[in-house]
């Protein structure tokens, strides 16, 4: 098969050390990829007062498919205070080069995956009848709305006029808000679409029925939240009626699913939820199958593009150590989610296989599934490095 075109945007931290790791893997399976370096991150923040460039926009648009390290993000005045002093009172605002990509691509259906390997150190264990254990095979895959939401960005510290004026017309807002001085109101707006809540129900539907999963949970807040969760609830009762009838629907409120994703998480397969709240479950999901070094993720637009990104941030304490010791599987599962999509299947369960085989066998593990707190000294201590990691991977692929 011809290469494929892929575009690498390591950005801050540790993006750069996980992806240059996972691109070995890549080599080692067999993949055929030209890889194509995009800038992106906090450098080209402060370089240029835009942490998106549109150059990168540009080779994104024009190759599709991208591998996304981690970003550094900082509050506005930490921001503007460590851009280029030639740039700084010019009007620069800082925004999240990830938030910029999914809003400037609509890459509105996010995928994160959350499946337990099977001796991993770091699964969720809870006690059984007597003095037994349980250890649950967690099997979940999340779809997140990925662009509307409380994500969408439209809010005000002290709103205009005009916006104040549209508040004032609601009579809660009157009722509770109506004696609160325009100065001292801050707002975000939660915003859900009939056009995307559907694309990312149908996506749902369509993965558990392709993937043989017997239910679709809708993980929100209806009962309170009744305009925006009440119009996903309400399409989602239509569509599986309509187009899914052999799929059960399930309905949980986010507070309760905290509580239950640690009573029972086997029950539940595919979960579909907005992005505030898929954002959440995935993330606690995730810390059921080892945290976030094992959490992976996909993003997908309507007109063919996707970037592919593990969970975790760019951890900048541990970026500059001589031995980087981060844990670079959520990279390598993101990469597999990006073999699948390619159709490159056969070398993603080659992957998927060894790193399997490293978990069970035990004997490579990085500082976290060793439980051991980030320092320099943990390779000492035992754990593997960032590279250690790789290369029993890649022992395993061979």
């Amino acid at each position: 098969m011809a290469k494929r075109t892929i575009v690498t945007l390591p950005g801050d931290g540790i993006g750069n050390i996980v992806l240059n790791q996972t691109l070995r893997v890549l080599d080692a399976a067999g993949f055929e990829g030209d890889y194509i370096h995009g800038d992106i991150g906090w450098e080209f923040w402060c370089k240029e007062g835009n942490p998106l460039p549109q150059r990168t926009l540009d080779l994104i648009r024009k190759h599709k498919t991208a591998l996304f390290g981690a970003i550094t993000s900082k509050p506005n005045e930490e921001a503007r205070a460590e851009l280029n002093p030639d740039l700084q009172g010019k009007g620069y605002v800082y925004s999240s080069p990830i938030v910029g990509l999914r809003q400037k691509f609509n890459l509105d259906i996010c995928v994160r995956p959350c499946k337990s390997y099977k001796g991993n150190p770091l699964n969720f264990i809870r006690k059984g009848k007597g003095n037994t254990f349980e250890e649950p095979v967690i099997d979940v895959v999340i779809f997140r709305q990925n662009t509307e939401c409380l994500y969408s960005g439209v809010e005000w510290t002290n709103p205009p006029e005009l916006v104040y004026k549209a508040l004032m017309s609601h009579p809660k807002f009157v009722e509770n808000f109506g004696g609160v001085p325009v100065e001292e109101i801050s707002v975000s707006t939660r915003i859900f679409t009939k056009r995307a809540t559907e694309r990312i129900l149908i996506a749902a539907f369509d993965y558990a029925e392709k993937y043989g999963y017997s239910s679709v949970t809708v993980c929100e807040k209806p009962n309170v939240i009744r305009e925006t969760s009440g119009l996903m609830w309400r399409l989602a009762k239509e569509i599986q009626k309509s187009s899914y009838p052999g799929i059960k629907l399930l309905n949980t409120n986010i507070d309760a699913q905290m509580m239950w994703l640690t009573k029972n998480p086997e029950d539940y397969g595919v979960i579909v939820a907005g992005n505030m709240f898929g954002d959440i479950a995935s993330d606690a999901f995730a810390g059921l199958i080892g945290g976030l070094g094992f959490a992976c993720s996909a993003q997908f637009s309507a007109d063919g593009i996707a970037v592919f990104e593990p969970t975790h941030g760019s951890a900048p304490k541990y970026a500059d150590y001589e031995i980087p010791i981060v844990n670079p599987i959520a990279m390598i599962e993101s990469a597999c989610m990006m073999l699948d999509y390619l159709d490159e299947k056969s070398i993603s369960v080659k992957i998927r296989r060894a790193v399997a085989e490293i978990i069970l066998e035990g004997k490579t593990r990085t500082y976290d599934m060793m439980k051991m707190t980030g320092s320099q000294e943990v390779v000492k201590n035992g754990a593997a490095s960032t590279i250690q990691m790789t290369d029993a991977i890649i022992s395993k692929i061979r």
